[in-house]
C-alpha cells in the first residue's frame, strides 16, 4: 500500500461483517473511512471516521474514495425484494468501484457469497471453478452473481471476489447467530443432518479481508498466489467441515427443542479454501469454538 497507515473505505461498516473488518483494519494500523446510512452507528474505534452517505451516490463516491489505498464492500441487503437488491448490489456496488478506480485506489476488496456456487446433491468439492448457479436460482444468489459480473466488468481495479458461506459471530443483525435462530425457534426446524453446513467466523473473515486491503498479501500472476493485478479474483473463505447436525443440533439444544430430521438427497461435499491459505490465512476459530459461542448466546438470550 502506499503508506504504512493505509487508508481504507468500508461499506457497510455498522453491520456484521463491516464492523468486524474495521476492528481488524484499526489492528492494522489503517486508517478508517466507516460509510454508514445513519449519523453515529459506526464502530467507535481509534482510527475509524464516520461518513455518513449512499455509496452509489456518485458525488459521494467519489468524495469518500479520494485519497484512498483500498474499499471494502460488504452490503448486500440480503431477504429484501430482488428489485432491492438489484439496486443496491448490482447498481449500487460497481459505482463505488468505479469512483475507486478513477481515484487511484489500489484494491477492491467485495464480500460476496459461497451462496453463488452450484452445491446441489451428487456436487462434490466446491473451489473457486466451481460451475456457478444458473440465473433463476433465487433472488440472492442471482442478484450476487450479477453483482460480481458488474465488478468484473470495472476495468483497471485489482478486485477481490472474497466468498464465504454462513458467516458466524454473535450481533443483531448475525443470520446464523440471530436471526435463522428465531425462525427454528419457530418451528423452520428440517434438514438433513448429513448435509454439509459450511461456515466460517466474522472474525477469521474479516482478518482475511483486512490482510488483502491492506497489502499484507501482494499481488502476483497467478491466483493460486495472490490477488492479480487489475483483474478479478474470487476466494473462498471457510472454516472446519461441518454438518447440519452440528449447527441444527447445536441451536435446538440450546432453545430446548428438537430437529427434524430428513434424509432427502444433499449435497455432502465441501467447501475448498486451498487457495486463501495459500495466501497466508489460516482460521483460528475452530467449529467447537464456534459452537460454544452459538449456544452461550442462544442460552443467555432464551
Amino acid at each position: 500500500m502506499a503508506s504504512s497507515s493505509p487508508v481504507v473505505v468500508v461499506t457497510g461498516a455498522n453491520g456484521l461483517v463491516g464492523t468486524a473488518v474495521c476492528r481488524a483494519l484499526v489492528e492494522r494500523s489503517a486508517r478508517v473511512r466507516a460509510v454508514v446510512r445513519r449519523a453515529g452507528s459506526a464502530p467507535a474505534l481509534d482510527g475509524v471516521t464516520e461518513h455518513v452517505g449512499d455509496f452509489a451516490d456518485e458525488g459521494f463516491a467519489r468524495e469518500v474514495t479520494d485519497g484512498a489505498d483500498a474499499v471494502v464492500t460488504t452490503v448486500h441487503p440480503m431477504g429484501s425484494p430482488r428489485e432491492v437488491q438489484h439496486r443496491v448490489g448490482v447498481e449500487g456496488t460497481p459505482a463505488i468501484a468505479r469512483a475507486a478506480r478513477d481515484a487511484g485506489v489500489a484494491r477492491l476488496v467485495h464480500v460476496s457469497t459461497a451462496g453463488v456456487y452450484d452445491r446441489a446433491a451428487g456436487v462434490g468439492d466446491v473451489a473457486e471453478d466451481g460451475a456457478l448457479l444458473l440465473e433463476g436460482s433465487g433472488a440472492y444468489p442471482d442478484t450476487k452473481n450479477a453483482t460480481d459480473a458488474a465488478l468484473a466488468q470495472v476495468g483497471g481495479l485489482t478486485t477481490v471476489l472474497v466468498r464465504p458461506p454462513a458467516i458466524l459471530g454473535p450481533g443483531e443483525t448475525s443470520v446464523w447467530n440471530t436471526l435463522r435462530p428465531q425462525q427454528i425457534r419457530n418451528g423452520e426446524n428440517r434438514a438433513n443432518p448429513a448435509q454439509t453446513w459450511a461456515w466460517v467466523h466474522v472474525d477469521d473473515l474479516a482478518a482475511f479481508i483486512a490482510d488483502v486491503a491492506t497489502g499484507a498479501v501482494p499481488t502476483a500472476g497467478d491466483p493460486e498466489r495472490g490477488p492479480v493485478a487489475g483483474s478479478t479474483t474470487p476466494v473462498v473463505v471457510t472454516g472446519e467441515p461441518a454438518t447440519w447436525r452440528d449447527y441444527l443440533g447445536t441451536v435446538t439444544d440450546a432453545l430446548g427443542t428438537a430437529p427434524a430430521w430428513t434424509d432427502e438427497p444433499v449435497w455432502t461435499g465441501q467447501l475448498v479454501a486451498d487457495r486463501a491459505r495459500r495466501w497466508g490465512w489460516a482460521p483460528r476459530v475452530g467449529l467447537s469454538q464456534a459452537m460454544d459461542e452459538l449456544r452461550r448466546g442462544l442460552t443467555t438470550r432464551s
